[in-house]
């Protein structure tokens, strides 16, 4: 039997990078996930068919649902039709401006956006939290949860807070994507741990040590440190100076950062 051709809507759902939800266990464990209050503001990224919406807008008090794909856009309006706090919007959530008073993001984003939804989710000044369905490794990337942290989770480490909330089976989503999902839960803090003032000494480190300048963390410091100083502070932050970089854990590098340019954690407030 001849393997079936793809039709132009199958085309349409890899440019789009489309898998939608069809397992309620899952929708359930998104929608736990994000922690909504009644009175929340949530953005819905690549609302689909509008499995999310429904039971996402039973728990906030306003929803605003993104949609940029037409095929689908007459079963969304229909979906919440009958919803009077939730609006619809046949636009690219990554054109949208984002609200001026607080707000939450969720989203079965397309993984293909990934990294665009998660910039733009970072750069929104009023963003609450974002719970976002991604591929599973990126996730776990995210979130540290092999016990390696990526450059972005370090830099953004004092102001956000990243962790695995959930793992979705690839059998949950519609057409079978080849990888599982994860919940990837950020969450802004309500106070920064370092000083406002701080954070771009901070990030310039972080970068520094990323950078690889003298293949190590120590050499890369030593570049902008006195190596006594360099020592100290690697030795109070438990750290071997031959440890690699993606396995110092955010908490050491504000220890790092602190000894080095002499924080004061008082004032972090």
């Amino acid at each position: 039997m001849a393997p079936r051709r793809p039709t132009a809507r199958d085309r349409s759902r890899r440019v789009l990078s489309q898998n939608f939800l069809a397992d309620p266990a899952a929708v359930a464990r998104v929608v736990r996930a994000a922690r909504l209050g009644p009175d929340d503001l949530l953005l819905e990224v690549g609302a689909g068919r509008g499995r999310l919406t429904r039971p996402l807008a039973a728990r906030c008090g306003r929803l605003i649902a993104y949609e940029v794909d037409p095929a689908v856009l007459p079963e969304l309006a229909a979906t919440c039709a009958d919803l009077p706090r939730v609006e619809v919007r046949p636009a690219d959530f990554l054109a949208a401006t984002p609200p001026a008073e607080p707000f939450a993001v969720v989203g079965n984003i397309p993984w293909s956006l990934t990294a665009a939804v998660v910039r733009w989710c970072l750069a929104a000044p009023g963003l609450r939290s974002a719970t976002l369905l991604t591929q599973l490794e990126y996730a776990r990337k995210r979130a540290g949860d092999r016990g390696r942290w990526s450059r972005l989770t370090v830099l953004t480490w004092p102001e956000r807070h990243w962790r695995l909330a959930g793992r979705v089976p690839r059998t949950a989503f519609r057409p079978v994507p080849a990888v599982d999902g994860g919940i990837l839960r950020v969450d802004r803090r309500p106070a920064p741990l370092l000083p406002r003032a701080a954070l771009p000494a901070y990030r310039r480190m972080v970068e520094l040590g990323f950078g690889g300048v003298g293949g190590s963390l120590a050499a890369s410091l030593r570049t902008a440190h006195p190596a006594r100083r360099v020592a100290g502070a690697l030795r109070a932050a438990r750290l071997d100076p031959d440890t690699p970089v993606g396995l110092v854990w955010p908490e050491q590098w504000l220890v790092l950062f602190r000894l080095l340019h002499a924080v004061d954690p008082g004032r972090s407030r």
